[in-house]
């Protein structure tokens, strides 16, 4: 996306990680930013549905952008109970519902677009994460169920999948966690890895005004379309 001087723009979760990135790169274009997270910005619990709707109604942002979501707990499957296996739907899947739904009925205006953070995880595994890469897939299906009926009111839809990435709270957490069971260090395990959270942010910023694919990967090199 280009031209973002006085563009209203909605980060949820823009506190921190993915969000923090977003929040910086559309600063820096220009753009007049709400952030909205547990304890600063717009303070709320991204999970309600009526504080969704509450904070669209009163923004009406251009580009909203939803990265919140629930930092997985990392062990094995005969680790996870239900309840920590679970956590991605409860969290992540029920807040990408929620403001796609608030979006939607609202609704943005026309020409406003709508990015939501999945993950790679989806298309890679994530053994470790329980039910995170399930989660993220169901996030990214609602988000194409979404974008369907926002074509037919001229709001642009799309999920975007990073991977692994440090300085997030997801990537910290993985990324310990796969390298002690790579028997190699954090910070060799974290030497492969390029992207930060500032180039997602970035890359977010960089989507097309319009024709925007179903997802895209996302990392150090930019976006890279998905269909299906």
């Amino acid at each position: 996306m280009t031209a973002m001087t006085g563009k209203s723009v909605v980060v949820v979760g823009g506190s921190r990680g993915f969000g923090l990135g977003v929040v910086r790169a559309a600063r820096a274009a220009g753009a007049r930013v709400t952030t909205v997270a547990r304890t600063s910005g717009l303070a709320g619990d991204a999970t309600d549905e009526a504080f969704a709707d509450q904070v669209l109604a009163g923004t009406r942002p251009e580009l909203l952008v939803v990265t919140a979501g629930a930092v997985p707990e990392m062990r094995p499957l005969s680790g996870h109970t239900w309840e920590s296996f679970s956590v991605g739907w409860h969290q992540d899947v029920r807040i990408a519902f929620g403001w796609l739904r608030a979006a939607l009925r609202l609704p943005l205006p026309a020409g406003a677009r709508v990015v939501v953070f999945g993950s790679a995880a989806e298309l890679r595994g994530s053994p470790l994460s329980g039910g995170y890469a399930g989660a993220k897939a169901t996030v990214r299906m609602i988000t194409g169920y979404a974008a369907a009926e926002g074509r037919d009111l001229g709001i642009g839809m799309t999920a975007v999948l990073p991977g692994l990435t440090p300085g997030t709270g997801v990537g910290e957490t993985a990324i310990r966690a796969y390298a002690e069971a790579s028997g190699v260090s954090r910070d060799e395990f974290a030497g492969r890895l390029t992207a930060t959270a500032d180039s997602v942010g970035a890359a977010v910023l960089g989507l097309p005004a319009s024709g925007l694919a179903d997802a895209y990967l996302i990392g150090a090199d930019g976006l890279r379309p998905l269909s299906g």
